[in-house]
């Protein structure tokens, strides 16, 4: 199966015009050697070479943003498989969709150096025609964000389209497909309304030069939700949102993301915290957390009313 992107082309898709005219997609990161040989299987393995090769050329950028940039690097060169669809901004409001067609290639001296060569679909895929839930993951901060989750979606546009929702079906892990699919827009709610929220009294969602890099943070151990700093910059805390799951797999997978943040992205002396996010109150999930001082526990509230035309 398979998998599908947002890739960026540029800031603000800068080099747009050229990847779509010359048939490719790329990233640069100001990581100017040739990859070929340097491209291990597993994400961890780059990251770990490369983490401090970008440290270098860019003193006073943090471990976080060294994660995300060497994160998004590896996954435009390796991560992403040949026959894979990526969607990328034009800068007029649109998305070109492309199938990826080869492996890793370094052009020096041209624009995103770190390239893959990619076969464009003649179409446009207006942002305004995308589902809500796929506009807010399209439009997420970073070079590179997957949207598998809305995979069925995207193949509506390239005219073949399986079943929408085969993606919940398929997931054993899901108890209410109704909370599934109302957390896919709370996360966008919560980040455009990070200042009205309990958390932010403590807490901003990462940032770097101005962008909130923090939504959907790429790790190894799989997607962060939420990144956020405290304000004294002396705690990281991962937010998750239980999207309608199992308590006990939405507790493991928390607790993976911090041990992650813990090991490979916090700064000396630095403490991680969890909290998990839910529509309903949750009897499993409370017990589990009993034991767990460090990981908090939020209810959200829908409230909505009808106004007369």
């Amino acid at each position: 199966m398979r998998a599908y992107y947002r890739v960026m082309l540029g800031k603000k898709s800068a080099f747009a015009n050229e990847c779509f005219t010359a048939g490719f997609i790329g990233a640069d990161f100001e990581i100017g050697e040739d990859l070929t040989n340097k491209l291990p299987d597993e994400w961890r393995a780059f990251n770990k070479a490369f983490i401090p090769v970008y440290l270098a050329g860019h003193p006073g950028k943090s471990k976080v943003t060294a994660g995300l940039a060497c994160g998004s690097l590896w996954t435009i060169a390796k991560g992403i498989k040949i026959g894979d669809v990526v969607l990328c901004p034009d800068g007029t409001g649109s998305y070109r969709a492309a199938e990826v067609t080869g492996g890793y290639e370094f052009v020096p001296g041209g624009p995103l150096p770190h390239r893959r060569p990619v076969k464009w679909f003649d179409l446009a895929i207006a942002r305004s025609a995308m589902s809500e839930a796929l506009r807010n993951s399209t439009g997420s901060i970073g070079t590179v964000s997957n949207i598998s989750a809305y995979g069925p979606e995207i193949e509506t546009f390239l005219n073949a389209a399986p079943a929408p929702l085969a993606i919940i079906a398929a997931d054993p892990s899901i108890e209410d497909p109704v909370a599934f699919a109302m957390e896919k827009h709370l996360e966008a709610f919560l980040v455009a309304n990070w200042d009205q929220t309990e958390l932010a009294k403590d807490f901003s969602i990462f940032e770097e030069d101005g962008e909130k890099v923090g939504q959907q943070y790429e790790t190894d151990a799989g997607p962060i939700d939420i990144l956020a700093i405290s304000k004294d910059k002396k705690r990281l805390l991962v937010v998750e949102l239980k999207r309608g799951r199992a308590s006990d797999v939405v507790v493991g997978q928390v607790l993976r993301y911090m041990g992650y943040v813990k090991s490979e992205i916090a700064e000396h002396a630095q403490m991680i915290e969890g909290a998990i996010i839910a529509l309903d109150d949750d009897r499993k999930l409370r017990w589990a957390l009993a034991v767990v001082p460090n990981v908090s526990f939020y209810r959200y509230e829908i409230k909505f009313k009808l106004v007369k035309a």
